[in-house]
């Protein structure tokens, strides 16, 4: 199995920066693909961003597109997103997923973390 932790949501003014981290832990060597999906009140968790491997290839969402970078220190089994420009909107509390396979990140990975809130006041 595989565990995910989270680490850096809070509370922000719009506009601003938040980094959030993600450290693996347990059977690893099994991750290929790390990934943050969002699930904000009332709505359905989306997908946010998805990076592959040792990054070479990486997945955005068009409503965060341009604004947050995904990025992945293989090293420390860490996946990071750096979220800019931070809109209330984006107020959600923010999972990190891994999956053995990069067809599967999007949409259902397999292992999740248990979230970190992240909060953009107007």
């Amino acid at each position: 199995q595989v565990q995910l932790v989270e680490s850096g949501g809070g509370l922000v003014q719009a506009g601003g920066s938040l980094r959030l981290a993600c450290t693996a832990s347990g059977r690893t060597f099994s991750i290929n693909a790390m990934g943050w999906f969002r699930q904000a009140p009332g709505k359905e968790r989306e997908f946010v961003a998805a990076i592959v491997g040792s990054g070479s290839i990486t997945v955005y969402s068009d409503s965060v597109k341009g604004r947050f970078t995904i990025s992945r220190d293989n090293a420390k089994n860490t996946v990071y997103l750096q979220m800019n420009s931070l809109k209330p909107e984006d107020t959600a509390v923010y999972y990190c997923a891994a999956d053995g396979s990069s067809r599967t990140i999007v949409r259902s990975p397999n292992y999740w973390g248990q979230g970190t809130q992240v909060t953009v006041s107007s």
